[in-house]
């Protein structure tokens, strides 16, 4: 695998120059693929990118069994959109620093808190342990937030706020879309299994009928008065037994013809009688039900608001990129990645009429 990435994760020239000064020490020298308004993107730097690429793609295939023409082709594959990303994240951080944006201290630890909670780690050794095995220190884990916080600051200044949806658009997707915003009709359900033991054979007819007359005791039971989710977490041999037999809210159209029939002629807390299953037999209880409705313009008008918006963000956000790049100076140092950023460059679509300033 080292020898493949080495061969070609390189797009000319050495990795490293080692520079010998009195034959005492080295110093390393990176070599500079691009310049974007007086900043550099380094082999290396691309190489990182290349490689999380790579794994990003193959997932769980290991990129050390695979042919050479194979790897070089997958390289070839991703590096376009690879340098593409660099030098718009580049610019990106580049435009809100000149905006006067930053993060503090307190904005990183509040997010720092958060990835902690979300990812439930209640020690320090916890997050220590997690970094070490991500191969990353605190102050690389700083500097990638800081870049994402930025960026998401620039994107709520500069290009949020220039996508506008008009009402009329918001009645037009509402008629077109009106299926999205009907809820389907459910059931809720409790249930109590008594199972049949599997008998390669066929069905037991013997412990079929016990498990039946089990199950007419315990539906006497709950006729009684007893109650059916206590039953249901001491006796029934469901998994939902945990839950008190809580199963739901099930889709109508998705029950048995018959069980629908039996559930459509019941009253909220009724109970069913002792019904076959391929598991044994079970009492149903009907918990609740929820007739098919839709929900009215007026209430729906924010969620598809935000759904129109978030379609369009991308649209806004790329006119946005493509100014920035319009207006940056680029100073390529190597051919081959300038001619890997064109044609990605080539393979986006085109941009809209009108482009959003980028001045102050």
């Amino acid at each position: 695998m080292k020898g493949h990435m080495k061969r070609y994760l390189a797009f000319g020239g050495v990795m490293v120059a080692l520079l010998w000064s009195t034959g005492l020490r080295a110093e390393i020298i990176e070599q500079v693929l691009v310049k974007v308004n007086g900043e550099i993107i380094t082999k290396s730097d691309l190489e990182q990118r290349q490689i999380a690429a790579l794994r990003e793609r193959q997932g769980a295939v290991d990129p050390s069994k695979m042919s050479d023409a194979v790897l070089a082709k997958m390289l070839a594959d991703v590096t376009p959109q690879v340098i593409i990303e660099a030098i718009d994240e580049m610019l990106l951080i580049q435009r809100a620093k000149e905006l006067g944006m930053t993060i503090s201290d307190a904005q990183f630890t509040d997010v720092l808190d958060s990835i902690k909670k979300d990812n439930k780690m209640e020690t320090e050794e916890q997050f220590q342990a997690a970094l070490k095995q991500e191969g990353i220190t605190l102050a690389g884990l700083r500097k990638m937030l800081e870049k994402r916080m930025l960026i998401g600051q620039l994107q709520s200044r500069e290009v949020a706020t220039r996508i506008d949806v008009t009402e009329s658009e918001e009645k037009a997707y509402y008629d077109a879309h009106l299926a999205e915003f009907a809820t389907t009709p459910s059931v809720t359900l409790r249930e109590i299994l008594v199972a049949v033991p599997a008998d390669p054979k066929g069905i037991n007819v013997g412990a079929l009928d016990d498990a039946s007359k089990k199950a007419e005791e315990i539906r006497a039971r709950i006729v009684k008065g007893e109650s059916f989710e206590k039953l249901a977490g001491e006796l029934s041999a469901a998994p939902s037994k945990a839950n008190g037999g809580l199963i739901g809210p099930i889709p109508k159209n998705e029950l048995d013809e018959a069980l629908a029939k039996m559930l459509a002629g019941m009253k909220i807390g009724e109970v069913t009688p002792v019904v076959r299953v391929p598991s044994g037999v079970e009492i149903l209880k009907l918990e609740s039900t929820i007739e098919g409705t839709t929900i009215p313009y007026d209430q729906a008008r924010g969620q598809i608001a935000q759904r129109l918006a978030q379609e369009r963000q991308g649209a806004e956000m790329q006119k946005y990129l493509k100014k920035l790049r319009s207006t940056a100076i680029i100073e390529w140092k190597n051919d081959e990645i300038k001619k890997a950023w064109e044609a990605g460059v080539a393979a986006e679509p085109p941009a809209a009429a009108t482009e959003p300033a980028v001045g102050n």
